[in-house]
């Protein structure tokens, strides 16, 4: 504990919607059999990331999905039920009080759950930014959304996640992260375009083991472009890279 009364690293709240409804719009993609096995691939390689973190103390899970709570617990994740039950920000919010419940003093970040590429050394220089404000967020790689939203000891999270929320973090007084050399932390996946981008810089093994197995028809994007051809993607990196 400092005597600013922080405690030193981060707490993550991560959200993760029942299998059975997340990443509806990827089905297009890959086919409803693989939609929610991709969902629970990535939020396994995202809680992976970032628990190898230095700057990460814990990560808090809030789902009530069985399957995806035993997996993500299994990994050293503290798992949440999702008891407001009145949607995302609501279940964020839920989360960091949870956290707060426990560490008066935390610091605590809000990070989605579909980052398959997501590297530590990446979120590493985010937080270390997002240290410097009250309140910061880090945009999607489209810059419509946002992937990560911080609060500093003392400071409420005030999530405003979903559809454009770069704009409505802005307007709130949250400080926008411009940092270069960070595309995993800023690439989430909705789509298969998503994905192949993903897939370009290098997803984490439970994704790269899903997307191996997509072919054919499934596996392929709005545009015709296939996401996988059967084969492990190129880059596959480990939790530490």
């Amino acid at each position: 504990m400092r005597r600013d009364g922080a405690d030193v690293g981060w707490s993550l709240v991560v959200p993760l919607k029942p299998l059975v409804r997340a990443k509806s719009r990827l089905s297009r993609a890959t086919g409803e059999e693989f939609r929610p096995r991709l969902a629970l691939a990535f939020a396994l390689d995202t809680v992976t990331a970032a628990l190898a973190c230095t700057d990460v103390r814990d990560v808090a899970v809030v789902t009530d999905d069985p399957l995806a709570g035993e997996r993500l617990a299994a990994l050293g994740a503290r798992v949440l039920p999702d008891t407001p039950a009145r949607g995302l920000n609501a279940a964020l919010a839920h989360g960091a009080a949870a956290v707060r419940a426990r560490r008066p003093g935390a610091a605590v970040a809000a990070l989605n759950a579909d980052l398959p590429a997501l590297r530590p050394a990446e979120l590493e220089l985010v937080l270390h930014s997002a240290a410097l404000f009250p309140r910061a967020f880090l945009a999607d790689a489209a810059n419509i959304g946002t992937t990560l939203l911080t609060a500093t000891s003392g400071k409420e999270l005030e999530p405003a996640f979903g559809g454009p929320s770069r704009a409505r973090h802005l307007a709130s007084g949250a400080r926008e992260i411009v940092a270069a050399g960070v595309p995993s932390v800023r690439r989430d996946v909705d789509t298969g375009e998503d994905l192949r981008a993903a897939l370009a810089l290098g997803v984490g093994p439970h994704t790269a083991r899903q997307t191996s197995q997509l072919g054919g028809g499934a596996a392929t994007g709005a545009d015709g472009t296939a996401v996988a051809d059967g084969q492990p993607p190129s880059r596959l990196r480990t939790s530490g890279a």
